[in-house]
């Protein structure tokens, strides 16, 4: 699966590709690094505008419309065809290099059980997600060096949290706490899903196995036959419901707690007046960033644990492609 990145004909996609991407990705990073600034500095204005009418212009209103535009068509431009277009050809490529692999070995792979939906179906599941999740991962590690800093010197304005009382740069450690501990804490609520979600798709196969011999010879898939592997198939999905009904509850629960957090922090700052409107705007816009970047794994397990049942049902296919030609050799 991996010999996209040693196999020197990848190289210009597996290396160049990949750096190229980072550095989109990271600049991508810097512009919303400049839309929270932005935030911060229109709604202080704003907060002017309303308190004194007439102190600032319309001239200097549609300045903010405009430098705001011209920062978000750039993010737009940098991630439809960087983030988007490129990163599409680069996951193809790998695709590619993972099919051309087991084509090479085709003779041994042909006799294994399910090698065409392995060949066809997985490799393409398995370059989508992880295009979606590595993307994601960059960008999350990204975003975190970009805005704890931000979030850091924000914090100097909050000198008292609600509570706990005075604590220094108290915003940081409620973003990284409530992240890591809603992380963990889910992450042992969803901890079966991985195993179930392979569970899904060997039986799925299995059933559509059978389905597809009956297809050419009429002694197969009779309706007992058909019946006892829908039967299995029935039995895992049900369960899989219950198992991601929990899941799910105890996710969102905690990401809609999370949306109040930031003012909850900040509550006995704002109460004081000690800070602008502005800064209020770039302080929880910022608290989320961190919030969204430690949340990642919650955020996307869903996507994870269909990329583990992929993965692992490849790893397996790959072995027994090594068995078969080893005892090929041995012969």
């Amino acid at each position: 699966m991996f010999r996209f990145f040693y196999d020197r004909k990848w190289w210009p996609w597996s290396i160049g590709g990949t750096i190229t991407i980072v550095l989109a990705v990271w600049y991508s990073v810097q512009l919303d690094v400049q839309i929270n600034e932005w935030f911060g500095r229109f709604y202080d204005a704003l907060q002017l505008a309303l308190s004194k009418p007439g102190a600032l212009t319309i001239e200097e209103f549609n300045g903010y419309m405009f430098e705001f535009f011209s920062i978000a068509g750039i993010y737009i431009v940098v991630n439809v065809i960087f983030n988007g277009f490129l990163v599409n050809h680069w996951t193809f490529r790998w695709r590619r290099s993972i099919a051309e692999y087991y084509q090479e070995h085709w003779e041994k792979a042909r006799l294994i059980e399910g090698a065409s939906q392995r060949v066809q179906e997985d490799t393409l599941k398995f370059a989508r997600i992880t295009e979606d999740l590595g993307v994601g991962l960059l960008e999350t590690i990204l975003m975190l060096f970009a805005f704890i800093p931000i979030l850091y010197g924000l914090s100097k304005n909050v000198t008292e949290l609600p509570i706990i009382g005075p604590v220094d740069h108290g915003l940081v450690w409620v973003v990284v706490l409530t992240a890591i501990g809603g992380t963990v804490i889910l992450g042992l609520v969803g901890s079966k899903l991985p195993g179930i979600e392979y569970d899904i798709q060997k039986n799925e196969a299995a059933y559509r196995k059978e389905l597809v011999l009956g297809e050419d010879d009429t002694a197969r898939a009779q309706t007992n036959q058909v019946n006892f592997l829908f039967d299995d198939v029935r039995k895992i999905h049900f369960k899989a419901y219950l198992h991601y009904f929990y899941f799910n509850m105890a996710k969102w629960s905690y990401l809609q707690g999370m949306v109040i957090v930031p003012y909850f922090a900040l509550g006995p700052t704002i109460i004081t007046g000690a800070i602008t409107l502005g800064v209020v705007s770039q302080t929880v816009r910022a608290m989320g960033k961190v919030a969204e970047s430690l949340q990642y794994i919650i955020r996307s397990w869903l996507k994870i644990v269909e990329l583990v049942s992929v993965y692992k049902r490849l790893r397996e296919f790959e072995k027994r492609i090594h068995e078969a030609e080893t005892g090929a050799l041995r012969t």
